[in-house]
This record gives structure tokens, sequence and C-alpha cells, in this order.
């Protein structure tokens, strides 16, 4: 069953709405005058933009900001939130093909064609085209938060903590025991397992590093 892909007649309007979105603080609701007179983007192409904005999730139904708007205003998240409003536009078309978003301009175009059952040369597939390459172009789709600089932040481990751990912890420990009348020894090991707090107070860590040496590494 053919169906209908959202689109903007006007892709480099939607795309300079974006980036003015992450300049302009956030409204109480993203109307047309919210768009004509802070984003400073006006006539019936900017107005066309707002729904397409709501189909994105970045707009909520009563005209509100979503979370998704919020998040696609801080820079670390900017890239996967759009990600994400692209993957809720074009749901249909990831049915096709789970990576809609890496397929080169003819598959992506064979997929529009197939989905709304329009004509290849048509000015909707044409504007559809534009507006996925638009929204892609600028959006990230492997990966969870990016830091400013577009690379992967993995929030690493700090040097002081590092440290707690290599002095307080060696695993797995030997112990000896030694049964009654026996003249040899039996050796056993043990594995110890933390499930650490999510904070990166040091003195958390310290306090449980130091409790856990004393009271079972020591024994």
């Amino acid at each position: 069953m053919a169906e209908n892909l959202p689109y903007s007649t006007s892709w480099g309007t939607l795309e300079k709405m974006l980036e003015k979105i992450k300049k302009a603080s956030v409204p109480e609701r993203f109307t047309q005058d919210f768009v004509h007179t802070k984003l400073s983007l006006k006539g019936g192409s900017a107005n066309a933009c707002i729904p397409i904005l709501k189909k994105m999730g970045f707009v909520n139904s009563d005209g509100t900001p979503s979370d998704r708007y919020k998040e696609y205003r801080n820079p670390r998240k900017s890239r996967t939130a759009l990600g994400e409003g692209f993957r809720k536009l074009y749901a249909r078309l990831y049915e096709m093909n789970e990576y809609v978003h890496d397929v080169d301009d003819d598959e992506l175009l064979g997929l529009i064609v197939e989905c709304t059952g329009g004509e290849k040369d048509s000015a909707a597939t044409k504007y559809t085209l534009a507006t996925i390459n638009t929204l892609r172009k600028h959006a990230d789709f492997d990966v969870d938060e990016f830091n400013g600089d577009g690379e992967v932040d993995t929030d690493p481990v700090p040097p002081q903590l590092e440290e707690v751990r290599q002095d307080t912890i060696n695993l797995p420990k030997q112990v000896e025991n030694v049964p009654a009348g026996s003249s040899k020894s039996i050796n056993l090991s043990y594995t110890i397992n933390l499930n650490l707090p999510a904070t990166k107070d040091i003195e958390v860590f310290n306090a449980i590093f130091k409790s856990l040496k004393q009271h079972i590494l020591e024994d």
C-alpha cells in the first residue's frame, strides 16, 4: 500500500530553522510568531516546517517543545537527537531498510518510489529525497552520546579512582587452609564483584574500597 512521506518544499529553510533553534531560548510554545520573530524566518515555507518538527517529535501536539527539542539544543546530544527524530519521521522507510540513513541516493530514491507509489521524477519525490539528505547529513545514528567535537564520549575513570583500585584491590586472593591432621595445604581463591554507584565523587569510592580492604581482603 502506497504511503506519503513527509517532506519540505524548502529544505534549506528547514535546515536554517534547525540551526537557529540551537541558539534561541526555548519558548513556552513553538508557534509561527516564535518562528517569525525569534528565529527571523518568515513566510509560508517557514510555517510549513512546523509540522515536520512535530512529526519528528521535537514539538508536542499542544505546541510545547519536547524533551527531544531540548536535547537537540545540547551540543553533545544535538546530532543524536536529530537522528532519533529522523527515525521517527521516516519510520516507514526503516521498515523497508533498517539502514536508510546510510544508503546512497539511488537506493534511497528507489525506496521512496516504492513506498509512495510516486513517479521517480515527480516534484514530491525530489522534495522527499532532498529533505532526507538535508536531515541525515546533520544527524548521527549509531552512538548514544557525542562530545562537542563529534567524538564518542566515554566518561573515562578518573585517575584518582584508578589509583584507589590498584592500591586496595588485588583479586583473586589466594587463601591457604590447612586441615587438622593434614600436612598438605589447600589453595582456595575467590573473586569479588562490585556494583559501584553512579557517581564521580572520589570520596565515595575511597570509602568503599577502604571498607572492602579492612573487612574482607585483610581477613
